[in-house]
């Protein structure tokens, strides 16, 4: 993700870093049927986000969401 990200994404990856999430909690939140509203999926297809496989299924932040979300909030990174 070389370009600056959406705003729908900076939200969404914030929201994700903010404290822990499941799976099911991020799907009721942020899951759309909009083609137009694919923040889950560009997240996952951009390697920003990754599903844990331990018993809660938690969502996290990979390195790459973590410097997409410093950029987008004017850290270095």
């Amino acid at each position: 993700m070389s370009e600056q990200p959406s705003l729908i994404m900076v939200q969404f990856l914030s929201w994700v870093a903010d404290r822990p999430r499941t799976y099911p909690e991020t799907m009721a939140a942020w899951r759309s049927t909009c083609p137009h509203l694919s923040v889950w999926e560009d997240a996952v297809i951009g390697g920003l986000v990754r599903l844990e496989n331990n018993g809660e299924r938690a969502v996290s932040l990979t390195a790459r969401g973590r410097a997409t979300l410093g950029k987008a909030n004017g850290h270095a990174v």
